[in-house]
């Protein structure tokens, strides 16, 4: 090989975006070729090797045929790299001049992008850097577009992610937009199931494996065939975190929660969590797989399970016991009482003392016997007694006049709120598009935010519609409840969370009784299913 011939040795370097892509042929990887070629023809190059890396951003240079050109390069097997332009090397102004002024000339190779005019081979090259920092202008302001549009699409309720959630599948009619997918939609339904009967994660997880059913990472590979399986290794089982992930997901409600990470600089691929407040939630935008009475049971459930630091004590009424007065938490403390477990407390005397409220203790036994009771008294009815509260649940919850006025009204409010929704969307469909500007945008975008507010506030204030068809399912799902439980010898949490709503302890007093001194405290508790709570005068 000749001296001429070998400083000769040229290589093309190739690159196009999806956002490159969009403007037409003008950016194809074929036009770029084409052009590099027909440049080193003139210029009696030799080509002896391309690299290209379609459909990669120029603001990342991990991009594989460009790190197997700085290999090659390495080895000193070529001389020059042709671009098309100084964006097709990279929009990042930082790193672009570095390989610019740094990387190349320390390997004697000569960069030259042809529409730009810039050749390193030549003294004139001090526009380079300014080229740069308007390719990395482009960059951004394409990231800050599609940023935008992402934007305006959660607001709107559309799903935006790569993989539909667990359970459901992409709609072939509309990519945005979720059905179920049934064979998945089942495990989730029977997780949940499974977890308002009292199963915790891990036993779930257990079970699912045992059945051999695919974890939701296994079962996204099965239906997509792009995706490498070695890649999720570590996903391949049920696990006790997976399960918990499912059990309080609202998407499983038919809600979109959307925008949960953002990233640091359209530079990087590194993201943060956001704070749930600042998630995008859009509600009631598919079907659901779970009704809201069964996730909130689960919730319940999942806040309810506190267990001492031995592991030995379950406190059933932890997230369904609080303090009377102020409203904390009743907590477990220690108790010297022989054959107690646990005394439980004011949460907010336990942390703060007298300052914050009183104790409100009670026996964790004299509790669970007050609640037995009452569930027996209230729940094991007979078919009269059992008549007799659904004619008192149907006179308090019929709809009268006023109340089909609020239910017409609230239909008018939800019309008129997807309606403005609709027009926010527009508006920034049509700002990303150039159609309107800044001084435009940002008026009708807070005009359009303030109108959603108030046909929100308008919704909240209306008093929720009840009609005949609800009345009966609910007299159909209650009369269930108290056949099924006719016989209680025991609590238990699905018992509890399924029929009870709330339980306050007051405090209590000592007094004189015919068995001796005697603490009495009243005891409140919200079942589910009566139109009123019930209270209990409680001796110990």
């Amino acid at each position: 090989m000749t001296k001429q011939s070998a400083a000769c040795r040229a290589v093309l370097y190739l690159r196009l975006s999806r956002d490159d892509d969009n403007r037409g042929e003008s950016e194809s990887i074929q036009n770029q070729r084409a052009l590099l070629r027909e440049y080193a023809a003139r210029q009696g190059f030799s080509v002896i090797e391309e690299y290209a890396d379609d459909g990669w951003s120029g603001t990342s240079f991990d991009r594989p045929r460009f790190q197997d050109m700085l290999r090659d390069m390495e080895q000193h097997r070529f001389d020059i790299v042709l671009v098309k332009d100084l964006s097709r090397l990279g929009r990042d102004y930082i790193q672009t001049g570095r390989y610019l002024e740094l990387v190349f000339p320390e390997h004697g190779v000569r960069l030259i992008a042809v529409n730009d005019g810039i050749d390193t081979a030549r003294a004139d090259t001090d526009l380079a850097p300014f080229r740069n920092v308007v390719n990395e202008m482009y960059a951004r302001d394409a990231s800050r577009k599609i940023r935008s549009a992402l934007h305006a699409k959660m607001q709107a309720g559309k799903f935006v992610g790569n993989f539909a959630p667990y359970g459901y599948q992409k709609d072939p009619k509309d990519k945005n937009h979720l059905i179920p997918d049934e064979r998945a939609a089942a495990v989730v339904r029977q997780i949940f199931t499974w977890a308002a009967a009292g199963k915790r994660p891990a036993e779930i997880a257990r079970a699912l494996n045992e059945r051999g059913e695919p974890p939701p990472a296994v079962y996204r590979c099965q239906n997509h065939s792009g995706l490498n399986p070695d890649d999720y290794s570590q996903h391949k089982a049920w696990t006790s975190v997976g399960v918990s992930r499912i059990l309080q997901d609202v998407v499983y409600l038919g809600h979109i929660a959307q925008g949960k990470t953002d990233k640091i600089s359209f530079k990087s691929k590194k993201t943060q969590e956001k704070q749930p407040n600042d998630w995008i939630i859009v509600q009631n935008q598919h079907e659901p797989l779970v009704s809201q009475q069964t996730f909130d049971a689960v919730q319940r459930q999942r806040a309810s399970r506190r267990c001492d630091r031995k592991g030995t004590f379950d406190n059933l009424f932890s997230g369904l016991a609080f303090c009377a007065d102020c409203g904390k938490a009743m907590s477990t403390v220690g108790t010297r009482k022989k054959g107690s477990v646990a005394n439980l407390a004011c949460g907010a005397y336990k942390l703060r003392g007298a300052s914050a409220c009183t104790n409100h203790f009670i026996s964790y036994e004299a509790l669970y016997q007050c609640v037995l009771e009452a569930v027996r008294r209230y729940v094991c009815l007979s078919e009269e007694a059992c008549d007799a509260l659904f004619e008192r649940l149907n006179r308090r919850l019929r709809l009268d006049e006023r109340g089909r006025e609020a239910k017409r009204e609230r239909e008018r409010l939800d019309q008129e709120l997807k309606r403005t929704q609709r027009l926010v969307a527009q508006l920034y469909e049509d700002r990303i598009a150039g159609r309107i500007g800044e001084t435009t945008f940002y008026p009708l975008l807070e005009k359009y935010e303030q109108k959603t507010a108030q046909l929100q506030a308008q919704m909240d204030a209306l008093q929720p519609d009840t009609d005949e068809d609800s009345l009966r399912q609910q007299q159909e799902r209650l009369r269930a409840i108290i056949r099924r439980y006719q016989d209680i010898d025991e609590l238990t949490p699905s018992l509890l969370f399924e029929l009870i709503e709330r339980i306050e302890v007051g405090q209590g007093t000592y007094e004189q009784t015919e068995k001796g001194r005697g603490k009495r405290q009243k005891i409140v508790i919200h079942f589910r299913f009566l139109p009123e709570p019930c209270e209990i005068e409680w001796t110990e």
